[in-house]
């Protein structure tokens, strides 16, 4: 008996690394057939670190057909010479205006809520909602498209200097009817659904809604609708200052709410409160997973068809920008080369991120950068350029610097 167990054994062995030789020999294939490519993507964010002079980039990709790959540059702590790595985390910003909207379409449809119902229906009993320009009128859909008329509590002279006077203080000074009422009593921007203006106070006023609804917490929401079932395990809310896992952010000097030039202090935790921004972005993350989040969401696995076209239902942006779309959450391009593309981008002091999935060749990619000292063109640089060389194989190098 003995003898026959262990013959047996042996046998169970050898077939099983017969098994892992023949998986080895099938992927060395695959694994050669992306290395160029691969070693290309790396090396591309080298050269874009270096000469646009930011502190650390990651960056992902993911391919039409699920391959995945991720890299890395620079520095996550310029100080200390801390490498930066594809697992260093980054505020996600706007990008997580993405996740809201999903989140928000998701219930809607669970629940038959109609989208252009009146905003009124769940957030009509709050004491400030008549102080609230286009009151009367508003509408969910309105909101997420940003068609709403409302002014962006961003961009208020008010909330700067509120922001610049109270960012030290402990716990979070900027709770979201706090945010909301840097705009109570202020005169609209235009009618609802007459014209685009990108306001993130709509996108708070959108976290309200979820909230009023559900009976739960935003972050309770997402986390149960996204991040669990599509193992975003890297993804959570940026709703305190020690986030594990944060590369320290480079903000420039002129900001308008007088932060300090490195957003993290010698333990990596902030030194402001970045859940003053909640549902307007509220995500800290990796480019990977914003990656595998994109790919999901525009590739048809995270969210049904019903809820991706709804999402994809577009407003144009301007006059001054033909071509360009928006969504429920989403930026819509649709000229350029590569059009149709989706996506986002992102931007908090100290940290600018980018999304953008490719329709026709269904590649996603997304990158992050720790400061908010480069410009849009070096941003859209980097996209154009990424973009080329993963849908070449890495062939196509010519616009890397």
């Amino acid at each position: 008996m003995t003898f026959q167990k262990g013959l047996v054994s042996g046998l169970k062995l050898s077939i099983l690394v017969s098994l892992l030789w023949l998986t080895a020999c099938l992927a060395s294939p695959q694994r050669a057939a992306n290395a160029p490519l691969e070693a290309a993507f790396s090396s591309a964010l080298e050269r874009f670190q270096n000469e646009y002079d930011f502190p650390g980039i990651t960056a992902s990709y993911v391919l039409a057909d699920g391959t995945a790959h991720s890299a890395a540059a620079g520095w996550a702590d310029a100080e200390i010479r801390e490498p930066m790595t594809p697992e260093s985390r980054m505020l996600a910003a706007s990008i997580g205006k993405t996740f809201v909207a999903a989140t928000m379409v998701s219930i809607a449809q669970e629940r038959a809520i109609d989208l252009d119902a009146p905003l009124a229906s769940w957030l009509g009993q709050n004491s400030w909602f008549r102080r609230l320009p286009n009151h009367q009128s508003l509408t969910v859909r309105q909101l997420l498209n940003h068609t709403s008329g409302l002014p962006n509590h961003v961009y208020l002279p008010a909330f700067a200097g509120a922001v610049s006077k109270r960012w030290a203080e402990p716990g979070n000074p900027f709770p979201p009817e706090a945010l909301v009422g840097f705009v109570l009593d202020t005169e609209a921007l235009s009618r609802p659904g007459e014209q685009w203006a990108y306001t993130d106070t709509g996108y708070i006023l959108i976290g309200l809604v979820i909230e009023a609804i559900t009976g739960r917490t935003y972050y309770e929401e997402v986390h149960d609708q996204f991040l669990e079932p599509l193992e975003l395990t890297a993804t959570s809310a940026s709703n305190k200052r020690a986030l594990q896992g944060l590369a320290a952010g480079y903000v420039a000097d002129d900001n308008p709410f007088a932060f300090p030039a490195k957003t993290t202090d010698r333990n990596g935790v902030m030194k402001w409160n970045p859940a003053l921004e909640w549902t307007g972005g509220g995500l800290v993350s990796t480019s990977r997973d914003l990656a595998r989040w994109g790919a999901a969401l525009f590739g048809g696995q995270g969210v049904s068809e019903e809820i991706l076209n709804t999402m994809l239902q577009p407003v144009p942006i301007g006059e001054d920008m033909p071509g360009t779309y928006y969504g429920l959450g989403v930026s819509i391009s649709r000229s350029g080369p590569l059009a149709p593309v989706y996506g986002h981008g992102g931007w908090i002091p100290g940290y600018s991120s980018s999304l953008r999935y490719y329709a026709r060749s269904g590649i996603t990619i997304a990158f992050q950068i720790n400061s908010d000292r480069i410009s849009q063109q070096h941003l859209s640089d980097i996209e154009l350029c990424l973009a080329s060389l993963v849908i070449s194989g890495g062939k196509n190098t010519d616009c890397v610097p």
